[in-house]
């Protein structure tokens, strides 16, 4: 799907998630066509909203689309299925930017990213925090995952969604089916050269984060996911070294025992706890390799995208577009053009 039949060149598409957000998606809309001006191109995807969806309308002063799905996705897919859209049905863009809706992604922050990518070497240009709005417990959580991520991958991750991409680079990601996972380690897993740009983060436009602690975790192992057999081999590295320490320690004890020699009460509880932890890394070794498939094996992939589409809803006054996704029949009403997918 391209504008005017894939002759006009879109100069930057932002790719959304809006789910029951749209007070908050209409604001976000209205303050980047300001900034952007034209040649600005929004693909909002609706994550299965009900009680506040999404309309074509909602796109006030920037041209775009609104991707409706199915269902409920959550955020990570919700992504990937925009950036899947725009890389087979807007190839005439000419960078892409990924954001949130919700108003903690700065618009004015954008051209910076857009900047950098620009006159950089780097494919992607994220969004790197100076400073949060979050509270304190959420800053200590997100400082031990930054750890416990460089432990167990061996990679250093500081950012999140907010990114700017070269349009190789949006292709490459689409191709991979981590980006379901989680989009900010399947951009490092991906081999594109990266470049971070110092940003500050804003306050949400309406409402609190609907981000609980449970949902932060998730999301926090879904990164490990995209590194699954790293993770395991060091997890493996690990049991063994246990395991190693375990047999030591068993053998020195019957050794003594054998020599008639004296053996210390630490001993016996020391063993205890090695056997434990042995027997803890063995049953999270295989609780880890049953999960990641060691392959990524359940993750949806690429050409799925389309089935969850449920429409494709156009602004009345915008560009005139090519094809459905799907192939199906064209709707007309309201003013609005629908394609199900």
């Amino acid at each position: 799907m391209t504008p005017a039949g894939g002759d006009a060149k879109i100069g930057t598409v932002i790719v959304t998630p809006v789910y029951e957000d749209r007070k908050a998606a209409s604001r976000l809309f209205a303050e980047l066509g300001s900034l952007l001006g034209e040649g600005a191109f929004v693909v909002a995807v609706d994550d299965g909203s009900v009680r506040e969806p999404l309309e074509a309308s909602d796109l006030e002063g920037i041209d775009g689309l609104v991707l409706r799905l199915t269902r409920n996705m959550g955020h990570q897919r919700a992504i990937a299925i925009g950036l899947n859209y725009v890389a087979d049905h807007l190839p005439g863009a000419e960078r892409v930017v990924v954001m949130d809706a919700d108003g903690e992604d700065i618009p004015a922050s954008v051209g910076a990213l857009l900047d950098m990518l620009g006159h950089g070497d780097a494919d992607v240009v994220v969004a790197e925090r100076r400073r949060r709005q979050e509270s304190t417990g959420f800053r200590v959580f997100y400082q031990v995952y930054k750890w416990a991520f460089r432990m167990l991958t061996g990679r250093r991750i500081g950012f999140g969604n907010f990114m700017a991409l070269r349009p190789a680079a949006v292709r490459r990601l689409a191709a991979m089916h981590e980006l379901w996972v989680h989009v900010a380690a399947c951009a490092l897993r991906s081999g594109l050269r990266i470049a971070g740009c110092p940003t500050d983060r804003g306050r949400r436009y309406t409402g609190e984060s609907r981000m609980s602690f449970s949902a932060l975790v998730l999301h926090g192992a879904r990164a490990l996911r995209v590194f699954g057999e790293t993770v395991l081999v060091r997890i493996g590295m690990a049991f063994i070294l246990l395991a190693a320490l375990s047999l030591l320690v068993g053998a020195g004890a019957i050794l003594l025992k054998t020599a008639g020699a004296a053996i210390p009460d630490w001993v016996p509880v020391a063993l205890g706890v090695v056997a434990l932890l042995f027997a803890q890394t063995a049953v999270l070794a295989w609780m880890l390799l049953m999960r990641t498939g060691v392959g990524g094996g359940g993750v949806l992939g690429r050409p799925a995208y389309l089935a969850f589409i449920d429409a494709v809803l156009v602004k009345p006054d915008g560009p005139e577009m090519g094809a459905a996704p799907a192939g199906r029949a064209e709707q007309a009403g309201d003013g609005r053009e629908a394609c199900d997918g």
